[in-house]
């Protein structure tokens, strides 16, 4: 038996913008399922009830708008999504195009665990950490 680990984060109103922003930096195919489609009353239609990217390198988050009827705080720092590889330049290029419109916490670059180590919080308050595995 095998399971897998799959970062699902909860935001309100942007979830669509925030997967298709992951698409644009990671690739992979983009999975919406609305409120709308789903049915749910007293809901915006076009919000996601659940969301997903997913691509053939192995990236795969989903994400979900909480409605509004549910409480929902964005928090401070209460996780992290960690994308891990073993190719600099490839780690280099998702780093470049999810900076765009980020604040970075820790530039890109050698770290003491890792030749390659960074930190960012992207637009949507979700912080990103990348490194090549040692």
């Amino acid at each position: 038996m095998a399971i897998t680990t799959v970062t699902h984060i909860n935001l309100r109103g942007n979830a669509r913008q925030a997967l298709e922003f992951y698409r644009s930096v990671f690739g992979g195919e983009l999975t919406a399922f609305t409120h709308g489609d789903a049915g749910t009353p007293d809901v915006s239609p076009d919000q996601l009830t659940w969301g997903q990217v997913r691509s053939p390198e192995g990236f795969h988050i989903m994400a979900y708008d909480v409605p509004p009827a549910r409480t929902w705080n964005q928090g401070d720092n209460p996780f992290f999504v960690s994308v891990r590889g073993q190719d600099a330049d490839e780690i280099s290029g998702y780093w470049k195009k999810l900076s765009e419109g980020s604040t970075v916490i820790v530039d890109l670059g050698p770290a003491g665990w890792s030749p390659l180590y960074g930190m960012l919080t992207d637009p949507f308050g979700i912080t990103w950490v990348l490194d090549i595995a040692v």
